[in-house]
């Protein structure tokens, strides 16, 4: 086995002023972040969708083995496939899989299984995990971590389109084996996320709900 090859960290100490102004600024940008669901129409440049996806391609990943497929649909027929396959999906779940206690967290969001971001939303990017990966003697082996890998590029990525100035909405069709067979994708790779992106229509609204604070989501043991 080779012995790792190691470089200098590239690191840039700030100012502890510094430090707080830039952790404030970047809450402060997530902070307005929101799940929308009502895209409008108008163009978004390929090039903003693949630097958000070199963006998130920068995640840690379990044993660095970047195990995510970025595929990014702007076809609007590719697009209309997704959103009969998914309504298909989603009809049923509502309707028949999701128990009292789902719907119940369901209702303040206004949701239903009718899914217009589908093909309003001039790109949709589906996320797959990567679940094998071919080794250097040509066998398949496993991915390690994969979803915790796959999670972190997901949040980066969302960060990473609203910096820029786009919406997106985590999108999670159940099953969602429809996508790997529409998009052609192999055997190995799981759909995790659907991820429409764009800008929000004129009018758009989101749902009036609140983030929990500090206190509710952390712990701290001094």
């Amino acid at each position: 086995m080779d012995e790792p090859d190691f470089v200098p960290l590239q690191f840039t100490p700030f100012p502890k002023e510094e430090m707080g102004k830039r952790a404030l600024e970047f809450f402060e940008m997530l902070n307005k972040r929101r799940s929308m669901r009502d895209f409008s129409k108008q163009p978004v440049a390929k090039e903003l969708i693949e630097q958000a996806i070199r963006s998130a391609g920068t995640a840690p990943s379990g044993a660095h083995l970047q195990p995510w497929t970025f595929v990014a649909i702007s076809n609007h027929e590719l697009k209309k496939k997704i959103r009969t396959a998914a309504e298909i999906e989603e009809k049923k779940s509502y309707e028949q899989r999701m128990p009292e206690e789902w719907l119940e967290v369901l209702a303040p969001l206004g949701t239903d299984f009718v899914k217009e971001h589908l093909t309003d939303a001039p790109w949709v990017v589906v996320l797959f995990r990567q679940t094998m990966r071919l080794r250097e003697n040509g066998e398949w082996g496993p991915t390690y971590y994969s979803t915790e890998s796959v999670g972190i590029a997901a949040g980066m990525f969302i960060s990473a389109i609203h910096q820029m100035g786009l919406c997106t909405l985590t999108h999670t069709p159940s099953p969602m084996k429809f996508l790997g067979e529409i998009l052609k994708r192999p055997n190995h790779e799981t759909a995790m996320l659907v991820l429409p992106v764009g800008y929000p229509k004129d009018g758009a609204k989101v749902p009036n709900i609140e983030r929990k604070d500090l206190g509710e989501i952390s712990v701290f043991l001094e």
